[in-house]
């Protein structure tokens, strides 16, 4: 059930979206007075699940559930219509416009998916407000990645400013350090004394290695998740649902428990555990690997009353959401960087991985701030420069406009072909990804 409530609000989304982008190429082909032959939503080799003729275009749903196009008349496209183009060009076709017009027309479906991420967020903003956590108010400090203890920020430490900057949500932290290159921290540790700490240039790339993505959350216990028959933890009497509060005294959070254990290794522990609201004392020795036998995960923040939720009128939501779209828009380029790393490449993911971003249950702010963040992923990945995108008929028309030269025929049709196959094979590649780790869980 899950996968079905998952599969059907990707599936809602990329149809909204596609139908939105292919409309921005078929107004402003109609502003310009350009037929438009067919408005496809999916794609439809050999037959269409619906189609209605209206006019000189016909409407359909394909049976390819891989994006849509809408076919312009006198356009060298995906659909490779040699013959089309063999014959003399006519006033209503596309190759016999303006080189301006064309353009327009070319980048009609990037605008609208830029302009519609936008106004999706403004909408939420002002229909659901905006979450804020402002750390300096917290008590138990952050669940800290341990990439960070190097530095001296260890889990349960507090980082309440970056750049100067007073934290109002923990993704200014997070996308600060990975994405936005901030590196000067305020921090207050444990014992309550403040410093000031600059980390190296490159730590979002050393962050990006160490898994560190988040890298702090809200502060939480760790919750026994599940316990492996015949272990040390079933031995010493952990159950499933354990709340895990203090190790030999101390209290320890979820960040806190896989390097305590590596420092008792071998040795003989106790475990402090919530249990049914009644805290109990488990005895328990710690396996040379630093490990007992069970799995653990967060259950619930433990500061979740400190999560505020502010609301905005329709004018000051204007103002957030373009803010927020535009900085989806960078942080979206920003992380493009680490696609070149040996783990980036191998976290690239498709259609399972766009799927896993919407919850479980049907949640429509986060289908919509879901659709708002691959909304705006689309229009830039559409410009990109390649053949059979948007961004690569938009190279070919700059020359144009540059040169007064039109590129010579063949040379679109080999482009086409070229960026046909990258697409292609980004798209298998992308989604043998999804499968690896859909199998194995993980590279």
């Amino acid at each position: 059930m899950d996968f079905f409530i998952k599969a059907c609000q990707l599936l809602l989304s990329l149809s909204i979206l596609v139908v939105l982008h292919e409309f921005g190429h078929y107004i402003a082909a109609r502003l310009f007075k350009i037929r438009v032959e067919k408005f496809y939503l999916f794609f439809n080799p050999w037959f269409s699940l619906f189609k209605k003729k209206i006019g000189y275009t016909e409407w359909g749903i394909g049976w390819l559930p891989l994006g849509g196009y809408v076919k312009i008349s006198g356009m060298i496209d995906e659909s490779m219509d040699k013959e089309q183009m063999s014959k003399p060009s006519q006033p209503w076709e596309f190759r016999s416009k303006p080189a301006w017009q064309r353009l327009i027309v070319m980048i009609g479906g990037v605008v609208v998916n830029l302009i519609l991420g936008i106004l999706i967020y403004i909408f939420v903003v002002f229909s659901w407000g905006e979450e804020q956590v402002a750390t300096k108010n917290l008590d138990h400090g952050l669940n800290i990645h341990k990439s960070l203890a190097k530095y001296n920020i260890n889990n349960g430490d507090n980082i309440i400013a970056i750049n100067n900057k007073e934290i109002k949500h923990i993704n200014d932290i997070n996308n600060g350090l990975l994405l936005r290159d901030y590196r000067e921290l305020t921090v207050k540790h444990k014992n309550g004394t403040i410093e000031s700490i600059t980390l190296p240039e490159n730590i979002d790339y050393e962050l990006f290695e160490s898994g560190a993505f988040p890298v702090v959350t809200l502060q939480s216990y760790a919750v026994v998740q599940s316990i492996n028959p015949n272990s040390i933890a079933e031995n010493s009497g952990f159950l499933k649902g354990d709340e895990i509060r203090k190790i030999k005294g101390e209290t320890v959070y979820y960040g806190d428990i896989q390097p305590t254990l590596h420092e008792n290794s071998g040795k003989t522990i106790t475990v402090n555990v919530i249990r049914e609201g009644e805290e109990i004392i488990l005895n328990t020795s710690v396996g040379s690997d630093s490990l007992i036998g069970f799995s653990y995960n967060i259950e619930s923040f433990i500061e979740e009353d400190k999560i505020q939720t502010v609301y905005y009128s329709f004018i000051e939501s204007i103002g957030r959401g373009m803010n927020r779209g535009l900085n989806t828009l960078g942080d979206y380029v920003a992380q493009l960087k680490f696609l070149f790393t040996k783990k980036g490449a191998t976290s690239l993911g498709g259609f399972g991985a766009i799927g896993n971003l919407f919850p479980a249950q049907w949640d429509w702010q986060k289908f919509w701030l879901n659709t708002a963040l691959i909304s705006i992923i689309l229009a830039f990945m559409n410009i990109l420069p390649i053949p059979a995108l948007d961004g690569g008929h938009v190279v070919f028309l700059l020359y144009e406009i540059i040169t007064g030269k039109e590129a010579p025929q063949k040379i679109l049709e080999y482009a086409q072909y070229v960026g046909f196959f990258i697409l292609i094979s980004l798209l298998i590649y992308a989604n043998g990804n999804d499968l690896y780790r859909a199998i194995f869980g993980g590279f």
